[in-house]
């Protein structure tokens, strides 16, 4: 199977969790309307469903490396599509965070399971430009699913969003079973009992490499997890943007994102990935300090959303090097390696974006110094991290 195809299959997985966590997000006032309850509690939906996204990766990231990608990966659709169902017909808050918990132990095996696949064949520089690849092609899903959201609206209400969430997830799964894992060269399953699963975990937090490229992770993602959760309230209460513009701005973010993604691409050939690493994690924190300034002075609109666009866009290229990086030194072990990438990433965003919504989601300035606070975090490990990590090579053959 070629690169490509490999990539728009992985591409087409991983854009389920875009797709979960952005196609609802112009249904907010909808949503907190219908319930009648406040805007800000609304985000808790999206908060359980990124902590419940990281915190069972721990147990799917092993049991891929037990029982294979493929099982794993159908059980997360199957649990996936049967929550969107359930919540499409939820009748309260409570009822739809319940569901939205259980939705992210299906989207947490799908997760997962694809970083895991791409270590299963390929390592280095090659599996940074693989990361990239299919980072490109599921940048299409963010991008589109606020706009498919509003579609939603239009037609029928913010139910029939999950409806369609629910119908992508089964389509992956005939997609899967017919193009793609017919195709992947097999894998022997390991012997994970609990003491083996337990040193194997404790490999990856002991080795210290691999948990600052997790750390960067956690804050670079946190960074974005703390816009997404807000971005509603930021474009359409704050500013008082129609649907529409919502979607369109949100969008512009999903493309620079993309534009800098395929950037990374032909810089992979001439600089380490740890470099384009370290320079792009500094680019996103010098767009937040110009974001922060504008939003501290009263600046206009187009400013904010300007920087908000320049600090989001940034991810194109944090993410398929970092990702490379972590994964690096566990060859034979890149279920639990990833499951430990995922869980540490959504759990520790899931959180920051809780308390953001819970102390500081009625105001614009308190969300863009949170967002500043983790890409200086963020720009700390990056400055620290080696220069050369494939020379690296340590720890991993655990099994």
């Amino acid at each position: 199977m070629s690169h490509f195809q490999l990539a728009l299959l992985l591409g087409m997985t991983v854009a389920l969790g875009p797709l979960a966590l952005d196609a609802y997000l112009p249904a907010f006032p909808d949503i907190a309307d219908g319930f009648g309850i406040p805007h800000a509690d609304v985000g808790l939906t999206l908060s359980a469903y990124v902590a419940t996204l990281g915190l069972a990766q721990l147990v799917g990231g092993p049991l891929s490396d037990r029982y294979g990608r493929k099982l794993i990966l159908f059980i997360g659709l199957t649990v996936f599509a049967i929550a969107a169902v359930m919540i499409a017909q939820a009748t309260n808050l409570s009822e739809l965070v319940s569901w939205r918990i259980v939705q992210g132990i299906g989207g947490a095996f799908c997760a997962v399971s694809v970083p895991a696949i791409v270590r299963d064949q390929v390592g280095g520089q090659e599996a940074a430009r693989l990361f990239g690849l299919i980072g490109l092609i599921m940048f299409i899903a963010p991008a589109a699913a606020p706009s498919l959201g509003a579609l939603m609206l239009v037609l029928g209400d913010w139910h029939w969003i999950f409806v369609v969430l629910a119908g992508y997830a089964l389509f992956l799964a005939v997609v899967l079973q017919c193009a793609l894992f017919p195709r992947l060269k097999p894998r022997p399953s390991a012997v994970t009992p609990v003491k083996t699963l337990v040193t194997n975990y404790l490999l990856v937090l002991r080795h210290r490499t691999t948990m600052r490229f997790v750390g960067i992770q956690v804050l670079c993602f946190s960074t974005m997890m703390l816009f997404i959760t807000h971005a509603s309230f930021i474009y359409q209460e704050w500013f008082g943007l129609s649907n529409s513009a919502f979607s369109i701005l949100f969008a512009a973010n999903i493309g620079l994102m993309a534009i800098l993604n395929l950037i990374n691409r032909p810089l992979l050939r001439r600089f380490s990935s740890v470099v384009l690493l370290r320079v792009q994690v500094i680019l996103q924190f010098v767009a937040l300090i110009g974001l922060v300034s504008v939003v501290a002075v009263g600046g206009p609109p187009w400013a904010v959303v300007a920087f908000i666009i320049a600090a989001i866009g940034c991810q194109g290229g944090i993410v398929p090097n970092n990702m490379a990086n972590a994964l690096e030194f566990f060859p034979h072990l890149g279920g639990t390696a990833a499951a430990m990438l995922g869980a540490s990433q959504f759990t520790l965003a899931g959180v920051v974006s809780a308390l953001s919504s819970t102390f500081g989601g009625d105001a614009l300035l308190p969300i863009v110094l949170s967002m500043l606070a983790c890409s200086a975090g963020a720009v700390l490990l990056a400055l620290g991290a080696p220069a050369a990590v494939a020379r690296e090579k340590a720890g991993g053959t655990a099994a």
